[in-house]
């Protein structure tokens, strides 16, 4: 059962990125009506770091809680006349048996859509997310707080994963709104929403196999609005969704999410490229590599040392890690993705273990020596995917026996 975890928590924080350009107008009285409008500035890129605590209940009988972590990248432009356009990349983690203080990657994902200044979207076909959809939006006459409206959402479900199903289904949700007022928030002024919606629907009878015949549930929500940058500041929730399945059999998510705005000020990356690998030769740090990638500036660990088929960290490699912590703390604000790999050797299924046991080892170091708070570290293995050296002699397979740190700038 605990494959539909990652569709229900997944759906929890997509509403928040519905939410990321939303704004007021500036140095408007609390007691004064005005109007919510969202703000598109083009050329914008902030995150949004979220946390999703669930209970999976089955057949009404607790079966396990979740951690789920949702790194959101999103960058604006405006198309003008009141749309912008949201390019969004996903990165969701979840808790790891094998490191329960480190949060594992386990799916990447980018989505595009366009919406409008009242916050309805046009999402092309092709894209599943946003899960929800047209939340919030707002209405065309200004606003004082106490006052009330409503409208429709959507709800996006993609049941291939859960159900091997490959069809996706919408329906609409009605959706209540209410302007609270302001608030004092990290002692800067807020403007709050309260949001609120149930669910109801119905799947169609001629699905096969095991599949869900209803979905149900609610969902209570709090916005945050920071007035003078015009976007949200951050997002309380709290929910429940249940699925009766074609068995009779139920399973019930409930939980509470909460995610926030961090703002995105990333070095550039030339000069991040110039500096570590100075670092580099000063701190004599052996077996190691700085490169440009996809996804940022990796530092390349080479030939780092466990015990056979173990992930226990040697006391000489904590040693190479503290330097490569030394290395890494010039750039404290940004989020880390430290990635095992291993030589090619045993199964397919023993090397993806043993990579990811190992990079959550070492991610777990890092955390335990405060190199990074836990929302800035996720791992992640490869097995023998991605060698940098052929596997046919013993200094290659010296030199795929690596971990990898990955200083995010996407």
């Amino acid at each position: 059962m605990k494959k539909y975890l990652f569709g229900s928590a997944l759906l929890r924080v997509m509403a928040a990125v519905l939410l990321l350009v939303s704004g007021v107008s500036e140095g408007v009285s609390a007691s004064e009506e005005h109007l919510f409008r969202f703000l598109f500035i083009d050329g914008e890129q902030y995150r949004i770091l979220s946390v999703v605590d669930q209970d999976v209940y089955i057949n009404e009988r607790f079966s396990h809680s979740a951690e789920i972590l949702n790194r959101i990248s999103v960058e604006v432009s405006d198309l003008g006349e009141g749309i912008g356009r949201l390019r969004v990349s996903y990165d969701v983690s979840e808790e790891n048996t094998q490191a329960t203080d480190v949060f594992q990657l386990s799916r990447s994902f980018e989505t595009e859509y366009r919406q409008n200044e009242l916050g309805f979207m046009d999402v092309p076909r092709d894209f599943v997310r946003p899960m929800v959809r047209d939340v919030p939006v707002f209405p065309e006459y200004p606003i004082a707080p106490g006052t009330a409206w409503s409208n429709s959402g959507t709800e996006v479900h993609d049941l291939s994963e859960s159900f091997q199903i490959d069809e996706r289904f919408e329906f609409r949700i009605p959706v209540v709104y209410q302007y609270l007022g302001v608030e004092e928030v990290e002692g800067r002024t807020m403007d709050v929403l309260a949001v609120r919606y149930s669910m109801f629907h119905r799947f169609p009878r001629t699905l096969e196999g095991m599949h869900p015949v209803a979905i149900s549930g609610f969902s209570n929500q709090r916005h945050y609005w920071d007035r003078l940058r015009g976007r949200i500041h951050s997002y309380e929730e709290e929910y429940e969704i249940m699925y009766t399945l074609s068995t009779g059999d139920t399973v019930s998510y409930q939980g509470t999410a909460e995610a926030r705005v961090v703002e995105t000020n990333l070095p550039d990356r030339t000069d991040v490229l110039d500096r570590l690998r100075e670092r580099l030769l000063e701190l004599n740090i052996p077996d190691t590599d700085v490169r440009e990638s996809d996804r940022g500036i990796t530092v390349s660990l080479e030939d780092i040392q466990f015990p056979p088929e173990s992930a226990q960290l040697l006391p000489s490699e904590m040693n190479k890690l503290d330097r490569i912590i030394d290395l890494l703390s010039e750039y404290p604000d940004t989020d880390l993705l430290i990635t095992g790999h291993t030589a090619l050797a045993g199964t397919p299924e023993g090397r993806q273990r043993l990579s990811e046991a190992r990079a959550a080892a070492v991610g777990n170091y890092l955390l335990q020596q405060g190199a990074r708070s836990r929302d800035q570290l996720i791992f992640r293995g490869v097995g023998a995917d991605e060698p940098v050296a052929p596997n046919t002699s013993e200094e290659g397979r010296r030199r795929n026996r690596r971990v990898e740190f990955t200083i995010l700038q996407d």
